[in-house]
């Protein structure tokens, strides 16, 4: 069965019921068209279906255009949806406002339908180029998971979000075990392909769609796990554990089974104000290391009077 190609989603924000037709005219043979015809309306779409461009009128009843602009620049879920006005406002002082608070190009009315379509494509080209290159620039080039500076911009991300809804958030950190001595013995070509085995293994073990995994470091990685607590953060971390035993890489040198395996630490917390994620990474490290310190190949977490729960796996 031939794919269905992509159909670029677009927001038309209009509160004139002609210029919405005029721009659905226009547009609607190659993209999804929404439609708001409030500010208000605009704000919310743009948070819940994610568009991949806006059109923006600015001379609205209520929340005016400007102040749309404003806002969705101002809201990381929405802040790189580009912007189009589409206005009748023609002075080179408002062009200028509006390209300043972050509008990408500027489309006076009345429109011209070719001309509307050329510069959509445009930014919808220039969207998917910057897309791909932030893509790019967060995935680790060695297992092809996401990398530290993901898990950085994530986890701040899954804080804010667990701080705001009162939600908890768990953390499993992962380090190979003896890795350095697999290297020594079957070399590095070796021991990058056992990272890549594990990196999947991992990535496949992780259920929900809002289940991150990263490459901390090194030998080490990183798992995100939002509305999730202890005991579940920690069933996750054994059922970690035991996919990448069960892979059953031949190690030599390990005092469990002679295969590779991995020790993890546990930790959750359900932010509060003046909390910060450090608290969080820190919990998870000092059970990675309990995690080790007992013998590795296994999962360790911090018990609600402050003990280690280790389990093997």
């Amino acid at each position: 069965m031939q794919a269905v190609p992509h159909r670029p989603r677009l927001l038309v924000v209009d509160d004139q019921p002609a210029n919405v037709q005029a721009l659905y005219q226009a547009l609607s043979d190659e993209h999804q068209i929404l439609v708001a015809t409030s500010g208000e309306q605009a704000l919310a779409l743009a948070r819940d279906k994610r568009p991949d461009l806006i059109l923006l009128d600015i001379v609205m009843e209520g929340l005016d255009g400007l102040e749309v602009c404003r806002r969705l620049k101002a809201d990381e879920a929405t802040q790189a949806i580009p912007v189009i006005f589409v206005t009748g406002l023609s002075g080179e002082a408002d062009e200028a406002h509006g390209l300043e608070i972050g509008a990408v190009d500027f489309i006076t009315k009345p429109i011209h339908p070719a001309v509307v379509r050329a510069r959509v494509r445009t930014h919808l080209v220039l969207k998917q180029q910057s897309d791909l290159l932030r893509t790019l620039a967060l995935v680790d080039a060695l297992t092809g998971v996401p990398n530290r500076r993901f898990f950085d911009e994530q986890l701040a991300a899954d804080w804010r979000r667990a701080l705001r809804d009162g939600h908890s958030i768990a953390l499993v950190m992962i380090d190979v075990d003896v890795f350095k001595r697999y290297n020594d013995h079957y070399g590095h070509q070796a021991g990058d392909h056992a990272l890549q085995r594990v990196a999947r293994s991992v990535g496949a073990g992780l259920a929900r769609p809002g289940d991150r995994l990263a490459r901390y470091g090194g030998e080490e990685f990183a798992c995100i796990l939002p509305d999730t607590d202890t005991a579940g953060a920690l069933e996750v971390a054994q059922r970690l554990g035991r996919a990448v035993h069960d892979l059953g890489i031949e190690h030599v040198h390990s005092a469990i089974d002679g295969v590779l395996t991995i020790s993890l630490g546990v930790a959750a917390i359900t932010p509060t104000p003046g909390d910060e994620p450090a608290e969080l990474l820190r919990r998870a490290d000092e059970q990675l290391y309990e995690a080790k310190r007992l013998g590795r190949g296994r999962a360790c977490a911090a018990g609600i009077a402050g003990e280690a729960l280790a389990t093997r796996y």
